[in-house]
């Protein structure tokens, strides 16, 4: 693993996005997510397909919610990934800049909008779900998710925290499992599953600290092969993102 283009594609770059934060599903409190992984990788990236593993063992455990998010910026070496979003990769540099380093490569898992690690390293992301877990606020704002028909219902419960705290409430849609067969570049002849691959985002509201529900209609975030959907409230803004207060995931039917 190196931090060179031409092996493995673990990159420095200067620059991160912030963008897509997460929603509860409904279920009891005391099985409300501890974290949120986002995972920034990449079809054409040799060192990317343990992370891709590693993110689905994840998505199989309710006390987390994992996200696939793919970014464009190797499509140059050879093979166009087939799920980027330019908007991931702007979220990535989001966080880079936030934190003021230049950390920014694949496969990088981002833990709870603050913590960075490699994305193959299992024990590194719990460790990270620990840390970031102390601080104040961290996946403290329960979050709802219920759909009716064509209609998505997100609910945030008023914080009990005795600092103020404020956020952005973004919804994602997602597809559970996503196997890719690779044509070119680096994983050419493999075929890789990529799984809670975020395949649209909204920001639907601000949340200011007290209870607040919104409504969102499916065809705002759907596309084809969409089955499931994550919302979440994220302190800082697109351009700033902080940690992540609260988040729900949910099937859609």
């Amino acid at each position: 693993m190196t931090a060179t283009i031409s092996h493995g594609c673990i990159s420095r770059w200067s620059s991160a996005l912030g963008i897509c934060a997460l929603i509860a599903i409904i279920r009891p409190a005391h099985a409300d997510p501890r974290a949120v992984i986002e995972l920034f990788t990449s079809q054409g990236c040799s060192s990317c397909p343990p992370a891709d593993k590693v993110i689905g063992e994840l998505a199989q455990d309710p006390s987390v919610i994992a996200l696939s998010m793919p970014i464009d910026y190797w499509d140059y070496l050879g093979w166009k990934d087939t799920l980027a979003d330019s908007r991931f990769t702007a979220r990535q540099r989001a966080y880079s800049r936030v934190r003021g380093d230049r950390a920014v490569y694949t496969p990088q898992a981002v833990v709870n909008g603050s913590a960075h690690v490699i994305g193959s390293d299992r024990e590194g992301i719990e460790s990270a779900i620990f840390d970031t877990g102390k601080s104040k606020g961290v996946m403290s704002v329960p979050v709802t998710m219920s759909q009716s028909g064509q209609d998505l219902t997100i609910s945030v419960a008023a914080s009990e925290s005795q600092i103020p705290l404020h956020g952005e409430v973004w919804i994602c849609s997602i597809s559970k499992a996503v196997p890719i067969s690779i044509g070119r570049g680096e994983n050419r002849g493999h075929e890789v599953t990529y799984y809670n691959v975020v395949r649209n985002l909204l920001k639907i509201g601000d949340w200011n600290g007290g209870s607040k529900s919104w409504t969102v209609p499916l065809e705002e975030i759907n596309r084809e092969g969409v089955d499931g959907a994550v919302a979440y409230v994220q302190d800082g803004s697109r351009d700033k993102p902080g940690p992540m207060l609260g988040a729900a995931f949910t099937s859609l039917h």
